[in-house]
């Protein structure tokens, strides 16, 4: 059996430049090295004919039950200006006791650790009872389309069935130990549009000015107190992204105008009663300035909350042990592939240290790499006992 380095795998997988769309070979490259360890593997490339084509890795290790699957994306946000990088983001390097390149932190460092984890993990027990698996995904930090959510319409087709599952994105906001996720609040968006009548500005009486009930709709929305938050989710926020009248001229009233907004919402609600509650004071304020709308929106994902089991608490119980600190179970941040998982097994998210993702000079501590290899590692011990 091939010995595996964390280390030495992060920087193999970073010097893909796998930029959502983009596979770069990433996903053979890792289904190489899981076959390497004894893993069966199946490449899963889904296509849609409003989206572009994603490569996803389903491996499994072993055939009996319980299933432990880790889950994880290859694909990276785009690096940004270059000249602002001290290393070529794609050709990562060590500074300073840190592993620097896009995807060092968010998330290829983590999928390094668990297969790693895994290595040292049956390297030890030649017979364990049950099964490891690994659902990787190339399209995470896009559309997630035809990602994690077509594997697992695939794998519940299959009957494949999984026990618990692992997300290994970076949830500590400052320290590793931190901070374990156990759900996630909804997101939703609206695109909404206000049909008025164009005119001149001398003239109002001519016209039907459309920025009128966009404002007031925006003002009456962002005044609408959702709830007051839950024991374990925050209150529901709506905020506006984005308002738009595209008009050249001063003296011209617009005949259209445009405004996007997002609400993240916890598990009192649910998208379908948020659109009924939200299209009423649209509805009400569009009667009211005689004006005609159209609001399109779109759900990323419903709130959710994976209630506390013997698994959740023996990973929190093994991080404590290692980092000497009580990780707290918390729903914030945004979204995630969990809620997809979520929908056929028990899962929590808990990786590295999140304070660099997404920026430049994306950066992990090798000091943490190599801990967080070592709580993974005892996660299955403790897990197979």
């Amino acid at each position: 059996m091939q010995k595996i380095n964390e280390l030495q795998l992060a920087k193999e997988l970073i010097r893909f430049p796998s930029v959502t769309k983009t596979d770069a070979g990433v996903i053979k490259f890792l289904e190489k090295k899981l076959k390497k360890i004894g893993f069966k593997t199946k490449i899963l490339e889904f296509k849609d004919k409003n989206s572009y084509p994603v490569k996803n890795l389903y491996a499994r290790l072993g055939t009996a039950s319980p299933n432990f699957c880790y889950a994880g994306h290859l694909d990276v946000v785009p690096p940004g200006n270059l000249n602002d990088w001290t290393v070529n983001p794609f050709k990562p390097a060590v500074k300073k006791g840190y592993l620097i390149g896009r995807g060092a932190n968010d998330m290829k460092s983590s999928i390094a650790a668990f297969v790693t984890a895994v290595g040292n993990f049956s390297k030890k027990n030649k017979k364990f009872g049950g099964s490891i698996s690994l659902l990787i995904t190339g399209d995470e930090e896009g559309i997630a389309i035809n990602g994690t959510k077509k594997v697992v319409e695939y794998l519940r087709k299959r009957k494949e069935k999984i026990d618990f599952c692992l997300v290994g994105e970076p949830t500590n906001p400052n320290k590793l130990g931190e901070m374990i996720k156990i759900g996630r609040r909804g997101s939703m968006t609206g695109k909404l549009s206000i049909i008025g009548i164009q005119g001149h500005v001398a003239y109002p009486n001519k016209a039907n000015n459309p920025s009128t009930a966009l404002v007031q709709i925006l003002k009456k929305l962002k005044e609408v107190k959702f709830d007051k938050g839950t024991k374990d989710f925050q209150p529901t926020n709506l905020e506006i992204t984005k308002i738009n009248i595209d008009n050249s001229a001063d003296n011209v009233i617009p005949g259209l105008a445009s405004a996007s907004f997002n609400i993240r919402f916890n598990n009192k609600h649910t998208s379908y009663k948020l659109k009924n509650k939200i299209n009423k004071v649209i509805k009400q304020i569009c009667s009211k300035n005689k004006s005609k709308y159209k609001i399109e929106y779109s759900v990323s994902g419903e709130a959710f909350l994976t209630k506390p089991n013997k698994t959740t608490f023996m990973i929190q119980n093994t991080i404590k042990k290692i980092t000497k600190i009580k990780p707290k179970l918390s729903t914030t941040g945004g979204t995630s592939d969990a809620r997809f998982i979520r929908k056929i097994a028990p899962c929590l998210e808990f990786g590295l240290v999140g304070k660099t993702m997404h920026k430049v000079g994306e950066c992990v501590s090798l000091s943490d790499l190599k801990r967080l290899t070592l709580i993974y590692t005892k996660i299955l011990d403790n897990y197979f006992k």
